[in-house]
This record gives C-alpha cells, structure tokens and sequence, in this order.
C-alpha cells in the first residue's frame, strides 16, 4: 500500500506529506482501517537497560515530536517508541522549509530547530495515549537559553517526563540549534551528566522508580572525542548511548538538488559513518553500557549488521519515509537471522 501511496507524499513538500501521513495513520488507526493493512511483527525479545523490549526495533525521537501519534505509531510493530525532541516552553524552530528530500539518495536534510508545543502539551498527550509499551521521551533546551545554562533546561524536563517515560534521552547533538554540539565537549558534557545523575537520583528516591537515562550523539566526532564520551558516561552511571543523530557532511549529496541545504543530512548516506560510531562504542564500552544504533538504517540488512556491530537495539525514522511500515517487520525479521 505504501508503494502505491508513496508517489503521492513525495509530490508534496516533505514537511506536508510528514504532517499528512502521521494524521491519515491516526484517522486509519482509530477507525479501525490501520490495523488490518499492517503485517504482524513477531516478537523478538530483548531485555535492554532493564526494560522488556517486545521487539529490538524502535522509532527514533523527531518523526512524532509531540507525542500526537502515539497509538497510530505504536501499531505499525514498533518494539519500542521514543518522541521529542521536547523542550521547556513551546518554540516554532526554524522558519520553513526546514525539510528536504534527497531521493536520488534514500535521504533528508533537516534543519526543524526543536520545534514543538512544549514539555507540557507532551505530557498531555502521553496521558491520553492507550498505548503501553516501552515509550522514551527525548528532552533538548530551548534555542534561546544560553548554552552556559542549558543544564537548567534539561533539568526541567528531566523532572516534568520522569514519572511518563520508560526511558529519557538527552540530545546535545542535533546540529540545528546553535552551539548545542557544544556540550559533547569533554568538560561540558561531565559537568551536565553530573547535574542530570544526581537529579535523577532524587526523582528516583521521589517516585520510588529509577528510569534510565540515554545520551545521544552526533556522527561528526572523531576517535577521540567518542572515546572521551564513553569514558564519561561509564562514570556518571548512564544507561545508555544513542548513536547517532544526522550528520553535517555534505561529499555524498553535494551535487544532488538540496544537496547543499543547511542541517542534518539522514538516511542512506548516514549508514557507514553511523555505524563506525556504533561500533567504536561498542567495542570501548564492552557491554558496560548498551549502544541503541540509529541513523541510516534502511533495510533489514541495514539493521543487522548495526545489530552485529554490537548495537543492542535499532530505531529508524528515514528509512521508514522510503521504504514504509514493512521496514519493521524486515528489520525484526534480519535480526532474529543474525541472533539465531
């Protein structure tokens, strides 16, 4: 089905076919129509930052930012959901266009900016979801908070998501909100996972529930500052590390239209450097700490060898823009070959 609609989404501009693809599969999924046209995805599984996964592929932060589409997302297979990126206050990121398509490519450049209605708005809609499962809840700061005060930010939103999500990412690596890659610094990064350790150890006394932390990075760091990040997060006791977010290489695309647009460039250009990340991470951290892979994962195959480069569990969001829900179920499928 997504075969024959996807020719329709792509004669629109990216941004309006998101918006309406993301609002059709709502309307499918309450009126019943969705469910019958998905395949079922067999379970797969995982035990993860001890959180039960009931598959290993999940939806990476940004595709549902506000947490709107919840239970429609949740019925293409998912085993795992993370929305966001969400930030303190509302803010309407950067003025569009902000999305392009690359199809000679398999990609999107994106330069969004955070935009969304705010922590609050999230919350909301996350308490009207019916869905149950393992639900992560991306937090960033606001584009105008200092960056010497992004700490307080992050803070805010670690407390208003705590007792809603099953896992919270904190994103320092979108490329689109000015000076935020700065606080993969070494000295930066120790000071604000620091501050979000003993935070979280006092909502988890608060609430009577410890809910694990993941950070998540860029692509564009070399050897040594990745080695730098994992050394840090084995120290601040975090559970998990997301590699990676877009990149701001441009040798792949430069000569494609859009190709030079500024923002994070994702899908299949991203795979090879994605997973070099993954797997220099996985080899250092040597199981101390999970690595979640993300970022070109196109294909089934795509997930597997990020699953044989040591990552424990996938997310995808633009491979699902080219290849449609069946992604799922392909990358449940080519995992389950590689772990049997």
């Amino acid at each position: 089905m997504y075969t024959l609609l996807r020719p329709l989404l792509f004669s629109l501009d990216a941004e309006s076919a998101h918006h309406l693809t993301l609002k059709s599969l709502q309307i499918a999924a309450r009126t019943g129509v969705l469910q019958p046209c998905v395949p079922r995805v067999a379970p797969l599984p995982r035990r993860i930052m001890g959180i039960d996964f009931t598959n290993p592929v999940g939806l990476a932060a940004g595709l549902d930012k506000n947490g709107e589409y919840i239970d429609a997302l949740a019925a293409l297979g998912f085993g795992f959901l993370e929305i966001g990126t969400i930030t303190p206050r509302p803010q309407p990121g950067n003025p569009r266009p902000r999305m392009f398509r690359l199809p000679a490519a398999r990609a999107v450049i994106n330069r969004m900016g955070f935009n969304n209605h705010g922590v609050d708005a999230l919350l909301a809609n996350v308490q009207r979801a019916r869905y149950r499962g393992v639900l992560g809840i991306n937090i960033g700061k606001n584009f105008d908070t200092p960056i010497e005060r992004a700490a307080d930010d992050y803070l805010i939103c670690l407390r208003k998501v705590y007792s809603s999500a099953t896992y919270i990412t904190v994103n320092i690596s979108s490329p689109n909100t000015k000076n935020l890659r700065q606080l993969q610094q070494s000295d930066e990064l120790g000071q604000l996972l620091h501050a979000l350790k003993e935070e979280r150890s006092r909502l988890a006394d608060r609430h009577g529930r410890r809910v694990p932390l993941a950070l998540k990075i860029a692509p564009d760091l070399d050897a040594t500052q990745i080695s730098e990040i994992a050394d840090l997060l084995v120290t601040h006791g975090i559970d998990a590390v997301i590699a990676t977010n877009t990149t701001l290489a441009r040798d792949a695309v430069a000569q494609l239209q859009h190709g030079s647009e500024a923002g994070g460039l994702s899908g299949a250009p991203l795979t090879t450097q994605a997973q070099a990340v993954t797997a220099q991470l996985a080899a250092q951290l040597a199981d101390a700490i999970p690595v979640i892979g993300v970022g070109g994962i196109m294909n089934g195959d795509d997930a597997a060898r990020r699953i044989a480069a040591g990552a424990a569990l996938v997310q995808l969001y633009t491979g699902i823009v080219y290849a449609g829900p069946a992604l799922v179920g392909d990358c449940v499928n080519a995992i389950r070959k590689v772990r049997s």
